[in-house]
């Protein structure tokens, strides 16, 4: 075999190579909302994805344990299609914590949301930081269940939304069991899978600062916004563009 020949063979395994990565399908889009939340919490952000073209499932969390909320994205995951980024906002990080160590989840994005490390549980995270002011207003029901008080929802959850939407939002939110926080992970995902981190720079829920340690300590390629605890209603392009960047570093 001449000189010649060799390269025109390695010019086509190259472009071969090219043409098979090029035809792979893009990563869907899995993603697990917080307490006082349900899926609808992102029914600004979901369009833009799909707008690129992205397969988007908006989990329903039962709120009921760690385990059943693991155990819901586990099931959304294992049904998409191809790879998955697996997206989380405030305790929907705890779950992706968890829920990311499925082969089929290329990576990870934290929105303003907890990232414990294995053996950590919500309720013990942040004690070396001020309580945000959100936490005083915490109602428990008689079945041991949490939701978050109307003025609450209004002026610490989502301080920046138009009052009639957060009067929605009280209305409509998913109490969370308080045992929940109690409850600790058993995997990091984020040690092995690479992860985003938006932080919520006038969050009320979960400090900032602590969102910053939070990106630092999983090794997240970092953005932010100024925004209450949940950017993806107050600030949907930046929020998508976090999201879209994963899903193209992900292919």
């Amino acid at each position: 075999m001449n000189s010649a020949t060799k390269l025109s063979i390695a010019a086509a395994a190259l472009a071969m190579g090219f043409a098979a990565h090029a035809a792979e399908p893009q990563p869907s889009v899995v993603i697990v909302h917080g307490a006082f939340a349900d899926g609808s919490d992102w029914a600004k952000v979901i369009p833009l994805l799909q707008a690129k073209g992205v397969r988007v499932t908006a989990v329903q969390n039962p709120l009921t344990s760690l385990d059943d909320d693991v155990a819901a994205a586990k099931r959304a995951i294992d049904a998409a299609p191809g790879k998955v980024v697996l997206v989380g906002h405030s305790w929907g990080g705890t779950v992706i914590t968890q829920a990311g160590a499925n082969d089929k989840v290329a990576s990870l994005v934290y929105i303003a949301a907890f990232a414990p490390d294995v053996g950590q549980a919500v309720g013990e995270l942040g004690k070396a930081y001020p309580a945000p002011a959100g936490l005083s207003h915490l109602v428990p029901d008689a079945a041991g269940f949490l939701r978050l008080s109307d003025e609450g929802m209004s002026k610490h959850f989502a301080q920046d939304l138009p009052a009639a939407q957060t009067a929605v939002m009280a209305a409509t939110q998913g109490p969370i069991a308080g045992k929940a926080f109690g409850e600790k992970v058993s995997v990091a995902a984020w040690k092995s899978k690479p992860s985003w981190y938006l932080v919520a720079a006038n969050d009320h829920m979960i400090q900032p600062a602590l969102q910053r340690d939070f990106a630092k300590l999983i090794g997240a390629k970092v953005s932010e916004v100024k925004t209450s605890h949940v950017p993806q209603q107050s600030a949907p392009a930046q929020v998508a563009a976090t999201i879209l960047d994963a899903v193209k570093n992900s292919q």
